[in-house]
């Protein structure tokens, strides 16, 4: 396979994850594992495969933003960045779908941080970091019921 086919093949894979998380029910338990774990997990393996085979032969490195550049200049370490950043992205997105539904969020909050995570990463994981508290606070304040515990 090419590294155009591996690059068009790891992002379809990804967006078909983030699909499920953004619009498809989290009812069934099973559907949720291919965002969070299973695509992630074929997504690692992939990228495994590209640094055992394509990292150590180019020039470049992490110790400098010119070494950096430099080693994304090869296509092979190139598509390695590409499909780490679609794994992670893609698993952090699992993990905020995750806590979400279990301190109540709704789907339409959700949503918005879902989409930037998929497009920006880390600033879609600090609006999560940051909602998560006040969602919480704002649920232990809500007013009781009948029964005596929270609605």
């Amino acid at each position: 396979m090419s590294f155009e086919q591996l690059f068009s093949s790891a992002s379809t894979l990804a967006m078909f994850g983030w699909v499920i998380l953004v619009f498809l029910p989290r009812r069934w338990k099973w559907l949720n594992r291919i965002p969070a774990l299973f695509i992630p997990v074929i997504l690692s393996v992939l990228y495994s495969f590209l640094i055992a085979r394509y990292f150590f032969a180019a020039e470049g490195g992490f110790d400098t933003l010119a070494n950096v550049q430099q080693l994304f200049t090869y296509p092979g370490a190139a598509l390695a960045g590409w499909v780490h950043y679609l794994a992670f992205d893609l698993f952090i997105g699992g993990l905020i779908a995750k806590q979400a539904d279990e301190i109540g969020l709704s789907r339409l909050i959700q949503a918005p941080i879902l989409l930037l995570t998929f497009m920006f990463g880390p600033f879609g994981y600090l609006l999560f970091t940051i909602i998560k508290p006040a969602m919480l606070r704002f649920k232990s304040k809500e007013i009781p019921s009948e029964e005596g515990g929270q609605l």
